[in-house]
């Protein structure tokens, strides 16, 4: 008895092979426009599927594998006596192997010389169909999706017979390459045409598996596209935790204009600074907390030079990221084997939504892509700021947007000189942040301070201001605004509200 194949591919990798290996364990293939060309032109014998279905392609091949005697050979069960009867009647044929990929939307989706027609015309209509029906049909028919797969295929196909497991294996594949698929598209339409966001569909290639997460007991993944922005070019496998701290510190450095470097521990920064060289900024930041710095993660908004990679070899790191790095650079850098080395392909994008698992559903948001604006800035206070106290106030604000809550960040010349981070009271923050500076001999005279939301109570303020800092930049918003005004016209600083608010859990 004749055995039938339908091949219908966009991607046409190994696909003569597959149908010529076909052929040879007689197999009849049926082929679509394209694919029957490609196939003829190579001498695999095939029927265009126009002669099979005696209907021809229609719409400029918008319709030809919409037929019930494609999807009837695809959906009939073989083992029900109803069905074989149903085949006869109206001349259906069993079809056993669907071999079918897509048109390439998801290479022309994000595409900024293509039109939106040509956006439509890559979505593919009969193909899912094709793939979902021979996919429900698993018990009786082999759905191939993937040139990957061909090979395995067809060496199981040559002792005979294909096992259910097989089968429920492509199965599965199938129906992820489909949903896949169906989530760009509704995700494109949804931005495109601007509508609410009605359902959360998080559609993302799985990467590879991680060491493990947090800890060791728990298992990991990472999904998506890292790739396209960030490139590991030495060292070992990056972490779970590696990734969520690499994340945060390129997150941070893409707010600089200047040339700046941040060290990040546990995603907070323990040290930043702005320089006029990689070499200065990188000096600068590790002066912030040297301790603090060691095992932690090294950012760049430049290239890294060989004077800057010699200073790097004096301390571990886990990671250092850069725009680039240096050939001379780069041979001192990998002396360390274990060290990673990320280049930055691509900063992170604005309108990306970020995402948070909780218990019985998913919290999503957009970034926080705040600018602080000249025209953001108040002055609440009857002391003014100088430009310098201005420009490291506009530094320090930065470094805050990045520090958990509730963060308060110390600078003095474009240089974070304390930090803190995470705390349950800001006045705790304030404390941590003026210890640190005193434990590394920071002058805390003249220095600036910013937090990351109001002060409710005036003590904050006055912990500051007693600590020598000379100015605050915070959101306001406060129902005690009058009094930390007050207060801190009492201690003789300047104030900025912004009305931004920049808080981070």
């Amino acid at each position: 008895m004749t055995k039938f194949a339908l091949i219908s591919v966009s991607d046409k990798t190994k696909i003569v092979d597959f149908a010529f290996q076909l052929t040879k364990l007689n197999y009849k293939i049926i082929a679509t426009g394209n694919t029957f060309k490609l196939l003829k032109e190579n001498s695999i014998d095939c029927i265009e599927i126009k002669d099979f279905t005696k209907f021809p392609e229609i719409f400029d091949g918008r319709v030809k594998t919409l037929h019930p005697k494609i999807f009837g050979g695809i959906l009939m069960r073989h083992d029900f006596d109803n069905d074989k009867i149903q085949a006869e009647q109206n001349e259906i044929i069993p079809i056993d192997i669907v071999c079918v990929n897509l048109y390439p939307f998801p290479q022309v989706v994000n595409r900024e010389d293509i039109s939106l027609e040509e956006k439509i015309e890559n979505i593919d209509i009969g193909g899912p169909s094709l793939i979902r029906a021979s996919a429900k049909n698993f018990k009786h028919v082999s759905i191939l999706t993937n040139p990957n797969q061909y090979e395995s295929f067809l060496q199981e196909l040559q002792t005979g017979k294909i096992s259910i497991e097989t089968r429920k294996k492509l199965a599965y594949e199938a129906f992820d390459y489909t949903s896949f698929y169906d989530t760009l598209i509704a995700n494109y339409f949804e931005k495109e045409f601007q509508f609410d966001k009605k359902s959360f569909r998080l559609n993302s290639k799985a990467s590879f598996e991680l060491r493990y997460g947090e800890n060791p007991h728990q298992k990991a993944f990472l999904f998506g596209e890292f790739e396209k922005y960030f490139e590991i070019i030495h060292g070992k496998e990056l972490s779970y935790n590696n990734i969520v701290d690499l994340v945060a510190a390129v997150e941070l450095i893409s707010d600089f204009e200047e040339t700046a470097c941040a060290i990040i521990k546990h995603t907070n920064p323990c040290g930043a600074a702005v320089a006029n060289s990689v070499f200065e900024a990188y000096q600068k930041a590790l002066s912030s907390d040297p301790v603090s710095a060691f095992g932690g993660i090294v950012v760049f908004n430049r290239e890294v030079d060989i004077e800057t990679a010699n200073k790097l070899n004096e301390i571990f790191s886990e990671i250092i990221i850069a725009t680039s790095f240096s050939n001379e650079a780069l041979e001192i850098l990998k002396s360390k084997k274990n060290r990673r080395l990320v280049v930055i392909k691509k900063f992170p994008e604005e309108k990306e939504l970020q995402f948070k698992s909780v218990t019985g559903g998913i919290l999503v948001q957009e970034k926080d892509n705040s600018k602080l604006k000249d025209e953001d800035l108040k002055l609440v206070t009857t002391k003014k700021y100088t430009e310098q106290e201005l420009e490291d106030l506009k530094f320090a604000w930065i470094i805050c947007k990045h520090t958990k809550s509730n963060a308060i960040v110390f600078a003095k010349d474009k240089k974070v000189i304390g930090v803190g981070a995470g705390q349950m009271s800001r006045i705790d923050s304030a404390k941590i942040a003026s210890e640190k500076a005193k434990q590394f001999n920071h002058e805390l005279n003249g220095a600036v301070a910013a937090s990351d939301a109001f002060f409710p109570f005036a003590d904050g303020v006055i912990q500051i201001a007693e600590q020598g800092i000379t100015s605050i930049i915070q959101p306001g918003g406060s129902v005690r605004d009058d009094e930390v005004i007050e207060a801190a016209n009492k201690k003789n600083i300047s104030m900025i509200f912004t009305g931004i608010r920049n808080f981070k859990h």
